[in-house]
């Protein structure tokens, strides 16, 4: 049988408590089992998965991540959210949290991006749903624009579940 879906990723971090204390307050990820000072397994909120995120403390010396500058590795970690009112409410936390870098518009996706404490990117997006992924929208899919997610929620609706027939199976 094919891969089915990403499990869970493990990210290497400075500072466990500080690390955890971020994805927690600010994308709503739970403690699952923590080994105090040495790692934690987090799931994130809407997930019954055992852990979605684990964090491995290195050390406060540790150098910030060279990878897409001077090394090979991974860019970033995407996380999907329900609806665009989740994805709004995603914004505003990373913004008081000082970690939003970067919000776009890919046509069928739209997209947030972040750091962690440790300078580490990830992505929180909201996917179009299939039925709403016409030819015009297509036409738009390799294009890259500033998000205005005020502007899509007035389109999409706030609570419109995305990602349906894309990432989520249609209900049978």
């Amino acid at each position: 049988m094919p891969v089915q879906r990403l499990n869970h990723a493990v990210l290497y971090v400075r500072d466990v408590e500080r690390s955890t204390a971020f994805y927690r307050d600010v994308l709503g990820f739970r403690v699952k089992v923590e080994i105090p000072g040495r790692a934690v397994f987090l799931q994130a909120e809407g997930s019954t998965n055992d852990h979605d995120l684990g964090l491995f403390a290195v050390g406060t010396g540790a150098g910030p991540s060279q990878a897409g500058r001077a090394t090979v590795g991974l860019y970033h970690l995407a996380w999907e959210v329900d609806t665009l009112a989740e994805l709004a409410r995603v914004r505003d936390a990373l913004v008081a949290a000082g970690a939003l870098v970067g919000a776009s518009d890919h046509a069928t996706t739209k997209a947030l991006y972040a750091q962690d404490p440790d300078g580490l990117e990830f992505e929180v997006s909201w996917l179009l749903p299939a039925d709403l992924i016409g030819d015009d929208v297509r036409a738009q899919a390799m294009a890259i624009r500033p998000l205005d997610l005020d502007a899509e929620i007035a389109r999409y609706g706030a609570q419109t579940r995305g990602g349906l027939g894309v990432s989520v199976p249609l209900p049978a």
